[in-house]
């Protein structure tokens, strides 16, 4: 299992993601407009350097919800492929079967 730190950290950057996502996307609209002009596009460069690093989405990292798992994990699921496994071998996720031939 990670260790708590970690896991909250994650949890504390997911939120700072989710609050500044709208002036992101605003101002990403701004630099990627191609009308914008060039004193435009400095001013937004400017105010994203400004924004907190942990509220871009690329420095999210998807982890197991159970332990905190930061890699094999499965997006579909949310579960690291260990976890996955004990629980789909008891059954609990549906539409997931043991294969046999």
């Amino acid at each position: 299992m990670a260790k708590k730190s970690i896991i909250y950290r994650d949890i504390k950057r997911r939120d700072t993601v989710a609050r500044f996502a709208e002036k992101r996307a605003a101002i990403d609209v701004v630099l990627k407009s191609s009308q914008s002009s060039e004193e435009e596009k400095f001013v937004a460069r400017q105010a994203l350097q400004k924004l907190p690093r942990n509220s871009s989405p690329v420095r999210l990292r998807n982890r197991c919800a159970l332990t905190g798992r930061p890699r094999g994990v499965y997006s579909k699921f949310g579960l690291a492929r260990g976890k996955l496994r004990e629980i789909a071998m008891r059954g609990e996720v549906p539409g997931i079967i043991k294969a046999s031939w």
